[in-house]
């Protein structure tokens, strides 16, 4: 199976899990664990609480991907609207080619031969790299 469509499945497996994920109603605003890349609080709980069980794992990092993308979405907004056109482009592109990478990267984490492991680092993979990202544009408003 393909990474996207693995992708795709453990996004409706973390539809399936959400419902143990606390929502405040404000994604945006989640609490944020400085020590964990900004990972939030919630996501933290739900982990805990998944008891080592892979769908529920998954579940976890799928809705915290979400709230991540969220976040580095609103940075990249922030960051795009103090800059000047000339290095809107160089943002832009190496946006462009960021993505690009953590496709491939997270994608690698996808071994086929690596069991049910295999799926949870490919998705704490694109998790983490989200957040880091985040993060790092972020820190251009500070």
């Amino acid at each position: 199976m393909s990474f996207l469509k693995y992708v795709a499945i453990a996004g409706l497996m973390a539809a399936a899990v959400a419902p143990a994920v606390a929502d405040d109603g404000d994604k945006a605003t989640q609490e944020q664990l400085p020590e964990n890349n900004g990972l939030s609080q919630t996501f933290s709980a739900c982990m805990d609480q998944s008891n080592g069980s892979t769908l529920s794992m998954i579940g976890c990092i799928e809705a915290e991907t979400g709230w991540q993308d969220v976040r580095l979405n609103k940075a990249y907004k922030d960051v795009m609207g103090s800059l000047t056109p000339e290095r809107k482009k160089q943002l832009q592109e190496a946006q462009r080619l960021w993505l690009k990478y953590r496709k491939a990267n997270c994608a690698f984490y996808y071994d086929p031969e690596g069991g049910s492991i295999a799926r949870v680092n490919a998705n704490d993979c694109f998790m983490s790299a989200t957040a880091a990202r985040a993060k790092e544009l972020e820190g251009f408003k500070q």
